[in-house]
């Protein structure tokens, strides 16, 4: 996924970040003295502009906070009073040149925070939230710029301006209308109440779902009990005890999705379910980190904020903007997909149920129904007994530095010519982060990219791309991006051996860094992967493709022992496999998916009070025939991350852009596959284009015909019917 952006033009999308700003008053001489050691106080004299880690105190944000906001406000001021005439220049460019402390404190706390949080991180995010959420409106509700900027917007068409001049006024017209500018008074002083609470909640709901994620942790006492795990899973779990004090136990962490990944391995049927329903009741347990109250208040703010603005529903408000553009549309697209996922899920159940009477039979045991906790265990044996692998066999095969580098890495060279090499020479913020500088073909520096490979507690769940500098011609940056994973670090000595999962996870996020530092724009505003939420999700889903393309899974999926390739039998199952259990992924998604749209697509008054949430979670899906329970959402509501942040009514996005994605790899695959030819086409026409043209166009421009849904429901086999058991 992509994290929640904290652009270069902050200074104006800090909400975007759920970062939010009061205007601080200037600070005196003496204490700017004071804090002259201050990092975010200059620009970063390393390559790049990359952050300087090594100085960077957790005592340095709050001043750099302060002095940005204040900077940043008078930098508005000063445009909104201008006496002469606006112009671009005087106005837009000047915007956009603005807040640049804040954005270097803003953009480090906001990475940081999602990486390598502590005590005081999160406290100063609890303080600052709404303090920029403040600063943010008084920007957006700046009656004196807006007028400025209307006036640029109704004369785009005469300023002589080319297309990404004109794109630019236009949008930050947008921007400041669908933040409130054209309200009255009363109006604007709710919306900015509502704009700081919010962000005061979204706060707390991200550091509940971390702080829950830890304290349910699973605890064993009884090695017997991981029968199925291999010796070296186990070490690491007696690790994960120990450090927490519990010497002779053995902790299972869980990751914020409602699987986990232990789940195919255990035999322990009573152990599965102890660690299926540790993973949904999150959130929703009673304790200091029950969201449930947090989840009702936003929604219905939401709502009423949207009410407001003129719409029907948060969810009319958010997609007007997407290239969706109404819930219509969502719904259609989703109604296309939701019979067949479940259909197709509900075959597969009767498959791993037939498994589970057979096996329960030869055991003279009885049987028992299908639950949550054994899909994914006795889906890992149906894919042995019809493919004749498992995803322990192929895990050797997968070492995480042979993926990135040999995989990743290689398929980007044969695709555009960039080259990558790794520097030592640049500070981190946590000794798991390596650096790599990539160069253009012609040897030219091209960006810098972090990569934060493993799983720990001061990190939250999941995998996500994010931008420390946004390339910008004009504020004459190059890109430094990152690139995170969840993956569980190995004991001492050991190698990093992934699941397939985990490859494919990896080679999506990576294609979010290429969007990112493909990235060639005038204008900090269009950036990167500063476009739709949901077309944001299309080229990192076209860079999957390459995970299985045989040339590039041949080139890193070798034995980490004996750099012995894959057996080709072994790579041919793998391929063969593909359309394997797409019944359950796709419905977990979906029923994620639309319970989004069911939090978001109502008014205010028909939304939940904090003890009716589930409630209103379990109805929702019942409503769309999701209720499959042996099938749980990819995400309760309790623990969704997404959509307490810039997902919101979004979570649509992954196969609204896997369409557009489906219909790319089909292009490509017609047009020659891994040809560097592809590439510079796929670099020239998309992914360096950023947000400076019209999403859907920039699509058009590559694949040159319309999005067409049946490519995807091919890859997904929703036109065809599950394998009966043997």
């Amino acid at each position: 996924m992509l994290k929640n952006p904290v652009t270069l033009s902050i200074a104006l999308a800090l909400a975007a970040a759920s970062l939010g700003a009061a205007a601080a008053p200037a600070e005196p001489a003496a204490h700017h003295a004071q804090h002259a050691m201050n990092p975010f106080f200059q620009q970063s004299p390393l390559p790049y502009q990359y952050p300087q880690f090594d100085k960077i105190k957790d005592s340095d944000f709050a001043p750099a906070f302060d002095r940005g906001m204040a900077e940043h406000a008078r930098e508005i001021q000063a445009i909104a009073d201008n006496r002469k005439a606006p112009t671009f220049d005087n106005t837009i460019l000047a915007m956009e040149r603005s807040g640049q402390l804040l954005t270097r404190a803003a953009i480090a706390f906001g990475n940081l925070t999602s990486t390598n949080t502590n005590d005081a991180l999160d406290k100063l995010d609890a303080e600052y939230s709404p303090k920029f959420a403040a600063h943010r409106d008084s920007v957006y509700l700046n009656a004196k710029l807006f007028a400025r900027i209307k006036v640029l917007y109704e004369q785009r068409a005469k300023l002589g301006l080319d297309e990404q001049g004109v794109r630019l006024i236009e949008r930050y017209y947008t921007d400041f209308v669908r933040a409130g500018a054209n309200l009255s008074d009363a109006q604007k002083t709710r919306v900015k109440a509502i704009n700081a609470e919010m962000a005061t909640l979204t706060t707390q709901f991200s550091q509940n779902v971390l702080a829950e994620v830890n304290d349910s942790a699973v605890i064993v006492s009884d090695r017997a009990e991981l029968a199925g795990l291999s010796d070296e899973q186990i070490a690491v779990l007696a690790k994960s005890a120990e450090e927490k004090g519990m010497p002779g136990k053995y902790r299972i962490a869980l990751l914020n999705t409602t699987g986990q990944p232990l789940l195919p391995q255990l035999d322990n049927r009573a152990l599965r379910e102890r660690l299926h329903k540790a993973s949904v009741a999150r959130g929703s347990r009673g304790n200091a980190f029950d969201n449930r109250a947090i989840v009702s208040r936003v929604t219905k703010l939401r709502a009423e904020r949207a009410a407001i603005m003129g719409y029907s529903s948060y969810a009319a408000f958010g997609l007007a903007e997407e290239t969706a553009k109404n819930p219509e549309a969502v719904n259609a697209m989703l109604a296309k997909l939701a019979p067949a996922a479940v259909a197709n899920a509900r075959k597969e159940g009767a498959v791993l149920q037939a498994m589970i009477d057979r096996e329960q039979k030869a055991k003279k045991q009885p049987t028992f129904a299908l639950e949550p906790w054994d899909w994914a265990y006795y889906t890992e044996k149906v894919r042995k007994a019809q493919y004749d692998f498992d995803e322990n066999q192929l895990k050797p095969y997968l070492e995480l530095n042979n993926v990135l580098e040999k995989g990743i890495f290689h398929a980007v060279t044969e695709l555009y010519g960039v080259t990558f090499k790794q520097r030592t020479d640049l500070p981190v913020y946590h000794e798991d982060v390596k650096v790599y500088e990539a160069f253009n073909a012609d040897g030219s520096e091209l960006a810098l990219i972090l990569v934060d490979p493993f799983a720990r507690s001061s990190k939250r769940g999941g995998a996500w791309m994010s931008s420390y500098v946004d390339q910008s011609a004009l504020m004459g940056t190059k890109p430094v991006v990152a690139f995170h994973l969840n993956v569980t670090e190995p004991t001492e000595g050991k190698p990093a051996l992934l699941t397939w999962d985990d490859v494919n996870t990896a080679f999506h996020e990576f294609g979010h860094v290429l969007h990112g530092m493909f990235s060639d724009v005038k204008y900090p505003y269009f950036s990167g992967t500063n476009v739709p939420r949901d077309f944001v999700e299309f080229p990192s889903q076209v860079n999957e493709m390459w995970s299985t393309w045989p040339s590039v899974l041949a080139n890193y999926a070798v034995h980490w022992q004996t750099g012995e390739p894959m057996p080709k039998e072994l790579l041919d199952k793998v391929l063969s496999a593909e359309k394997f259990n797409q019944g359950y992924t796709t419905t977990e998604y979906l029923g994620a998916a639309l319970l989004d749209q069911r939090w978001h697509q109502v008014s205010a008054d028909q939304l939940p009070d904090a003890d009716g949430v589930m409630d209103y979670e379990a109805k929702a899906l019942k409503d769309v025939g999701l209720d499959y329970a042996a099938v749980p959402p990819r995400y309760r509501t309790n623990y969704f991350s997404h959509i307490m942040g810039g997902y919101a009514a979004g979570y649509y996005a992954y196969i609204w852009s896997e369409v557009l994605d489906a219909t790319t790899v089909e292009w490509i695959k017609n047009h020659g596959g891994l040809t560097r030819a592809n590439g510079d086409r796929f670099r020239a026409k998309l992914l360096s284009r950023g947000g400076s043209k019209d999403a859907l166009q920039l699509f058009r421009d590559f694949a040159e015909q319309e999005p067409d849904i049946k490519p995807l429901l091919e890859r997904r086999g929703l036109t065809e019917t599950p394998p009966e058991s043997k």
